[in-house]
């Protein structure tokens, strides 16, 4: 059978991440190209400054990029029928069953409205329940107060994860629940925190730990032996490195936050991650869900599930929307191609029409809410690999 990716193209796609690669930039990274049942990877760098060599079968905490694999064990219960994600999440998360709602966003906490309807777990899955991250929080002059009380109250859900940070499901949804909403369910896109809810709403359902959730429904189905909240093989995990104007500063040594089991297990942003065990998740949703997931459940994930008005009251910067919307816990574009990005240094990219997959892994956190442009050459030159 002929090459999918061309032997020009990949030798392009290498340069491409290798002039990336370097202590000042990005020590280490795995990146793999997919089309088909041809796979090139490519494991340049350090899995931290001056330390081992990465290696194709690394460990990176993916942070966001754990979203769409939540929406997936949430379908994965939705078609068991232990969930119906057009019902009320009263029955199994009480604590938002009656949430009050602010006036205004940059309001006191207890000047609140009342809430107009119940939030469903489709609200969870499209991030439209009410509470998240909204640009205009970074631009105030002062914290929101319903920012200062996340924070007090160690949700760890507007910012960077914090496994050390979050306490056990029951106190965290507690906590989420007795803070008013930033706006009625339904009424705008929120980042982040709906994948965090769907994780206690799935251990619940289940009657079981969001980490076995993941692991029955989609982990072991696939083949996703390294995918987990936390590892054992530290050696494996590559060190996390924030950029300043001084050069690269650690975030978490491999002996950190993800070496040991945490208190809530983040739907949103806690899972680590190889290359080859997200590339088998891509392909699962590639052809159909087998052996994990129904065909309609794909076709949900995959689509655009926001509506005009729910758009029109922004996302992540002004230019959020265009030419992309949102599906169940991932960006979808215009084009069709779907996938998610973490924040901690890791893209996710996978384009149906092509049959292709691109997974970039770093261990240098984002800057803004775009993907560096490592990330964006090496999926540059995965496109220009195409074989026609």
């Amino acid at each position: 059978m002929a090459d999918l990716l061309t032997a020009d193209g990949l030798a392009r796609l290498h340069e491409a991440a290798r002039q990336h690669v370097g202590k000042d930039r990005v020590p280490g990274l795995v990146a793999l190209v997919a089309r088909g049942e041809q796979v090139h990877v490519e494991a340049l760098g350090t899995l931290s400054i001056g330390g081992a060599p990465v290696a194709r079968d690394s460990l990176f905490r993916i942070a966001s990029t754990t979203k769409p694999i939540t929406a997936a064990a949430t379908m994965a219960l939705a078609d068991e029928g232990l969930i119906d994600i057009d019902e009320p999440v009263d029955r199994l998360l009480p604590e938002l069953a009656r949430p009050r709602v602010l006036a205004r966003v940059d309001g006191p906490l207890d000047d609140t409205v009342v809430v107009h309807r119940a939030i469903t777990a489709r609200d969870l899955l499209t991030f439209t329940f009410g509470f998240g991250l909204a640009v205009e929080m970074f631009a105030s002059a002062k914290p929101w107060p319903v920012v200062s009380a996340a924070h007090e109250l160690r949700l760890a859900t507007i910012g960077p994860p914090d496994p050390d940070v979050q306490p056990d499901p029951d106190t965290w949804i507690a906590g989420l629940g007795s803070l008013p909403l930033l706006a009625q369910p339904g009424d705008r896109w929120l980042y982040n925190t709906g994948a965090s809810v769907l994780g206690v709403l799935l251990a619940r359902a289940a009657g079981q730990p969001l980490a076995d959730v993941m692991r029955t429904r989609v982990f072991e189905p696939l083949g996703m032996r390294d995918t987990a909240f936390w590892t054992a093989q530290t050696d494996r995990l590559a060190t996390s490195y924030a950029p300043t104007p001084a050069g690269l500063v650690v975030h978490d040594e491999p002996g950190g936050a993800w070496s040991r089991p945490p208190a809530f297990g983040d739907g949103a942003a806690g899972l680590l991650s190889t290359a080859d065990d997200l590339l088998a998740f891509a392909r699962m949703l590639l052809r159909g869900g087998s052996p994990v997931l129904s065909a309609d459940a794909v076709r949900a994930m995959t689509t655009d599930q926001l509506t005009a008005a729910q758009k029109s009251r922004g996302g992540l910067g002004p230019d959020f929307f265009t030419g992309r919307s949102w599906g169940f816990c991932q960006a979808v574009l215009d084009s069709g191609v779907f996938g998610w990005d973490g924040g901690l240094g890791t893209s996710w990219l996978v384009d149906p029409g092509q049959d292709l997959t691109v997974i970039v892994l770093t261990q240098r956190m984002f800057e803004s809410a775009e993907p560096p442009v490592v990330h964006r050459d090496i999926q540059a030159a995965a496109y220009a690999a195409l074989a026609s």
